[in-house]
């Protein structure tokens, strides 16, 4: 009588083959958190592999013995040893909980180390000048503010490589996430709150930026570029968009806050003083275009 094929070859075969779509998945992740281009990036990647490796040591021996107690016990063994009335021993018990208990120690460590290094208000240590940047989240779009050189720009964020940025985040509508994935640390931004972060490139490029949370009907094209350029290349977008003359002021603003996807990115040359402040402490009171009504910033509904 021709001996059936044991069930667990298959399983076998079906988590190696699991196991290597991942891996080669994992290989060739560009862009994202497992590819950082910042102190940052890297920082949270060392905690994700880190954490990764550690939980291994309860993972892997799972399979292997699973695996090796099936093969052991099958029915064609006969020398294994059926014990039915076994129910208790103090040796696995040990190593079974102990294993658990120290991969929660560490896992635990890393966390606690990770989430007090990595706090968003902490500065990033360099002997360069911060670059300040104001962020508004709008329906659907990104308002960035350059308060000390008085530019701003819409779904384009350029700020020159190897220096820390500091961030100043606040929502005039709905609940909204800041995100640059290479970059590292996303961050809510909330209406009538300041989240703040510190964010840096190593070098130049272009990063790509998204909205981490739900805001409606827009929030598929909620997402901008963030270019990273040399100093020189910096000072020379800076002066090219202070020689534009379009003006953020209150008019312009409101029309930044109707709902909309912006697809082309905008820049303006001039920015109204302490629009940033008014907008986060829902206080500054805009003329609508339209009818010259007048409208605390914040207050807009869906």
């Amino acid at each position: 009588m021709r001996k059936s094929e044991s069930p667990f070859s298959g399983l076998i075969l079906i988590r190696l083959l699991s196991f290597i779509l991942v891996m080669g998945l994992l290989s060739a992740c560009s862009g994202g958190l497992l590819d950082p281009k910042g102190p940052i990036g890297d920082a949270q990647r060392s905690i994700l592999l880190n954490s990764f490796v550690i939980m291994l040591f309860v993972v892997v021996p799972v399979i292997v013995l699973t695996l090796a107690f099936a093969w052991w016990f099958r029915a064609s063994n006969s020398r294994a040893k059926y014990s039915p009335e076994w129910v208790y021993s103090g040796r696995i018990e040990f190593i079974v909980w102990a294993i658990p208990a120290l991969v929660v120690m560490f896992l635990g460590g890393i966390a606690w180390v990770g989430s007090h290094d990595l706090d968003p208000w902490v500065p990033i240590e360099s002997d360069k000048q911060t670059v300040e940047v104001q962020v508004i989240s709008l329906d659907w779009k990104w308002l960035f503010i350059y308060p000390n050189e008085g530019v701003a720009s819409v779904n384009e964020l350029i700020v020159p490589a190897a220096r820390p940025v500091h961030f100043s985040l606040t929502s005039a509508t709905v609940m909204n996430s800041f995100f640059v994935p290479q970059l590292g640390s996303q961050i809510y931004t909330m209406a009538g709150m300041e989240s703040q972060l510190y964010l840096q490139a190593h070098e130049p490029g272009e990063f790509d930026g998204l909205s981490a949370q739900f805001s409606g009907e827009g929030f598929p094209d909620m997402h901008f570029k963030m270019r990273a350029v040399s100093e020189y290349d910096y000072v020379t977008w800076l002066r090219n968009i202070q020689a534009s003359g379009e003006r953020l002021d209150t008019t312009a603003y409101w029309a930044l806050h109707e709902p909309g996807v912006e697809r082309q990115p905008r820049f303006y040359g001039a920015v109204e003083p302490g629009l940033f402040h008014s907008v986060m402490m829902q206080s500054h009171t805009l003329p609508k275009p339209k009818d010259g009504a007048v409208s605390p910033v914040g207050t807009h509904s869906h």
